[in-house]
């Protein structure tokens, strides 16, 4: 029987932070990446109920279009400009740098998995859903 194949990867927790001044946020999303393989997932869920409870001057609109844009960079979407081309570490990078904006992400975190998916899936359901 052949040896599973261990993968080092990184992940972020994707954020929503209605009021920057205020540094509250709800965790809506993941986004895990591992270079030697080329692979980069993203899942987002806007949750109602928990976005709702905050006071915010942004829009759902406006929220599931930033979504919407860190989505596709991260894919790699060739139509959503010059940064989308990038490796996915660099990409990676890039969308993890700490910013002040209504959409973050945590720090990256590492983890040693032999499957990519089943991890992404376990980390997505404990950290977002």
């Amino acid at each position: 029987m052949p040896e599973k194949q261990e993968h080092l990867y990184e992940y972020a927790v994707i954020r929503f932070v209605p009021r920057v001044e205020r540094e509250e946020f709800v965790n809506i999303g993941l986004i895990m990446m591992c270079k030697r393989q080329r692979w980069v997932r993203v899942r987002t869920l806007l949750d109602e109920r928990r976005v709702g409870a905050f006071d915010t001057p942004v829009t759902r609109g406006q929220l599931e279009a930033a979504l919407g844009s860190f989505e596709r960079l991260a894919e790699g979407d060739r139509g959503h400009g010059q940064m989308a081309t990038l490796p996915v570490e660099e990409r990676f990078r890039w969308l993890t740098a700490v910013r002040s904006a209504c959409l973050q992400t945590s720090r990256p975190h590492p983890g040693i998995t032999d499957n990519l998916d089943t991890t992404f899936d376990r980390l997505f359901a404990e950290l977002v859903e």
